[in-house]
């Protein structure tokens, strides 16, 4: 996941927040790392494959090149 570090700075203004006895944006900073941390997964989950992703598997769901029914 390249867009960890989001995660990291939330982390780091928590611990500051705790630092300097502010609990209550240090509660709302956590349950905000937890909705970035489950966004950055969904995002992730729907990548679009590249056009050569797309080609392996293409070409692995029909590996002999068996000619394939086409719709008129």
């Amino acid at each position: 996941m390249n867009n960890e570090w989001i995660l990291d700075i939330l982390t780091d203004l928590r611990s500051f927040a705790l630092q300097n006895d502010l609990e209550a944006l240090a509660e709302q900073l956590d349950q905000t790392r937890l909705l970035a941390a489950v966004e950055l997964s969904s995002l992730s989950a729907n990548a679009i494959p590249s056009d050569s992703e797309a080609d392996k598997v293409e070409s692995s769901a029909n590996p002999r090149k068996f000619a394939t029914p086409t719709s008129e």
